[in-house]
């Protein structure tokens, strides 16, 4: 009984404060950048829009497919998007996007290399003169991906191409690798290790010089088991996943968003496994974007 009580005095108390901030709830209207369809941006924001619709009684938001965190963060600084996914590194030296907050840190994104297993590639330098899609343009994929190809001579036939389009053009054999950061696991990476004999790169020979030029990236292991590779666990970049608004954005509409998202967290997992490394205490861990107001006084309420 208390439990239901306390739900329906937090929907309640989402509800003052978000009409608080317009005419009506129903007024309130969010586009949501995220990323491609078969990324874990894209599935979360669709978590992420049940949610608030479901929880806030708002109009759900609308869910676009982008090309990656840098559009993101563009179409926020240009108003097109009132929340967005982005990678940290992709903030850095863009223009308008100190007027941008965080809500939250999400899941961290791992660098995969994917090449095909019939090649004879085991290291970073052997794509070269390759077929080889660092990403599509304006996304997170291709900030990495050429930072490192850079930090280490590699010139491969680089092309531009999303993750549905690069794992579709390895399937016809137009492609012999492909650059993707995503959470873990990434369905349509899933599928593609089903269907096709690949292996993943280990970048450990790469990551001590790297990190030291961009400290931003971290480092962590990716197990085998997360998409049975047969060539075992790789060593590979990780990079913090934030959930960004506009500085424009209300208080209390930060507050209330940054609250579903925790509250409904158990649905959000259903949404992506990737859900499940969201918590509390590293939420607040944003820099260096700064976090909203109005999700400053969520943690603070809840003691974070």
């Amino acid at each position: 009984m208390l439990g239901r009580l306390h739900a329906a005095v937090s929907l309640l108390t989402a509800a003052t404060v978000l009409t608080g901030c317009s005419s009506t709830v129903t007024d309130i209207k969010i586009t949501m950048a995220t990323g491609s369809e078969g990324g874990v941006y894209y599935s979360l924001g669709n978590g992420l829009a049940d949610i608030w619709s479901g929880r806030l009684g708002i109009a759900r938001p609308q869910v676009v497919q982008t090309a990656g965190s840098k559009d993101n963060v563009t179409r926020l600084i240009n108003d097109q998007a009132q929340v967005g996914f982005s990678q940290a590194d992709a903030l850095e030296g863009m223009p308008g996007s100190d007027r941008l907050r965080a809500l939250a840190r999400m899941h961290d994104d791992y660098l995969q290399v994917i090449v095909r297993a019939d090649l004879p590639v085991t290291k970073l330098r052997d794509l070269s003169g390759l077929r080889v899609s660092i990403g599509a343009k304006e996304s997170g994929v291709e900030i990495i991906a050429t930072k490192l190809l850079q930090s280490e001579n590699v010139t491969p036939q680089a092309v531009n191409l999303g993750l549905d389009d690069s794992a579709g053009a390895m399937q016809e054999g137009r492609l012999d690798a492909f650059f993707w950061s995503g959470g873990l696991p990434t369905r349509r990476i899933t599928d593609l290790t089903k269907g096709l004999g690949v292996r993943m790169l280990d970048l450990k020979d790469e990551l001590l010089k790297f990190r030291q030029q961009y400290p931003v990236y971290g480092s962590a292991t990716l197990p085998a088991s997360t998409y049975n590779l047969q060539s075992g666990p790789v060593i590979t970049l990780v990079v913090r996943n934030f959930l960004l608004v506009n500085e424009s954005m209300p208080d209390d509409v930060a507050e209330a968003l940054v609250r579903q998202l925790f509250e409904g967290q158990p649905d959000l997992v259903k949404a992506h496994s990737a859900a499940r490394t969201i918590e509390q205490r590293s939420a607040i861990e944003t820099s260096p974007v700064p976090l909203h107001p109005g999700a400053m006084r969520y943690y603070r309420e809840t003691k974070v």
